[in-house]
């Protein structure tokens, strides 16, 4: 319940705060990228139950003469790698923790494709509302490997605590200050998942 009043009076705060910034961006994304603004995908949240997930557009939709959409490295402007670096493309997102959706911190909300290539062990990740930042987020972010990344996720479903998320939050601040694991070694974000060594099926 603290969490939850938490999200709602944070993430309202933010949205009206940060309302011109929000209108700004949208802006520059309209001007450089066209419309639609927002990026919007279902992505599974709490239990795995799907929801529809906003963020600002940071790539074209160019496609190649095969008529299949070109890599995400084509495909991210400038602007788009600006959004990314700052954390500006998540502001959408405080949306959705307004209406419930997601949480400020939690692990991140993925594709719904990976769901059935997760072992039982990474699937708990979904025992909790996915959130904008998470302890993934602070402890590599895009840097790190899918294994490790879902270490951190069920760690923090094992441990979370209203002082843990504070922690988070605060992290986050530094994190996207110095902009630190914002992209994966040889990819503009990260690989596809395709599933880990314990979550292959035989």
């Amino acid at each position: 319940m603290i969490k939850r009043v938490f999200d709602c009076l944070i993430s309202l705060f933010a949205l009206l705060i940060l309302f011109p910034v929000m209108l700004f961006v949208a802006l520059v994304v309209r001007i450089t990228l066209g419309s639609p603004v927002l990026f919007v995908q279902e992505r599974p949240g709490l239990l795995g139950k799907p929801f529809r997930l906003y963020k600002f557009r940071t790539m074209t939709d160019e496609r190649g003469a095969d008529g299949r959409l070109l890599s995400n490295r084509e495909r991210l402007t400038g602007t788009g790698r600006f959004l990314r670096s700052t954390s500006l493309d998540e502001l959408p997102g405080l949306w959705n923790v307004f209406v419930g959706d997601m949480s400020l911190v939690g692990p991140r909300p993925l594709l719904t494709e990976y769901l059935d290539h997760y072992s039982e062990f990474e699937a708990r990740r979904h025992d909790v509302k996915p959130g904008i930042t998470g302890w993934a987020q602070v402890n590599g972010r895009n840097a790190i490997s899918w294994e490790e990344k879902f270490r951190y996720d069920v760690w923090y479903v094992d441990n979370r605590s209203f002082f843990l998320d504070l922690k988070i939050l605060w992290m986050t601040v530094k994190k996207v200050f110095f902009r630190e694991g914002i992209s994966h070694e040889g990819t503009v974000t990260m690989p596809r998942f395709k599933g880990s060594d314990t979550s292959k099926k035989s």
